[in-house]
């Protein structure tokens, strides 16, 4: 069911901060902010040969990135993101198995303007698991 690893996702407190440390520091190829009020970021993607990293700053007070960067300051490793070919099939599949889709269950459209869903981190031992349609 699982492709490839799409992107793994930080928080941080400060995207221009960090999209320059990953940009300047690390040499790396970054986009151009991206706000996604519907998720309440914005998103920076560092591209790399296998995969990206996408960074994000919380957009408003509401944000869900607000709250982790509550718990961590510093920021941090947010969640890691699958590809998966039919994004309904693997949400069925996974909800017979006992694994907890978070919102509605419903996919959204995604920073890549492709369908997401988001898993609970409690059923991926801590780990918050977005699958991405390709």
């Amino acid at each position: 069911m699982l492709g490839r690893v799409n992107h793994v996702a930080i928080a941080v407190p400060d995207l221009t901060a960090a999209t320059a440390a990953y940009r300047d520091t690390l040499g790396a190829t970054v986009s151009a902010p991206q706000a996604l009020p519907q998720h309440g970021v914005t998103v920076v993607f560092v591209e790399l040969p296998n995969t990206k990293i996408e960074l994000l700053e919380p957009l408003g007070a509401d944000s869900p990135i607000a709250a982790f960067l509550g718990k961590n300051p510093s920021g941090g490793m947010h969640h890691i993101c699958y590809e998966v070919t039919d994004i309904l099939a693997a949400r069925d599949h996974l909800v017979q198995r006992g694994a907890r889709v978070l919102g509605n269950g419903e996919p959204k459209i995604g920073a890549h303007g492709k369908p997401v869903l988001f898993l609970h981190p409690k059923d991926f031992f801590g780990t918050l698991v977005e699958l991405e349609q390709v």
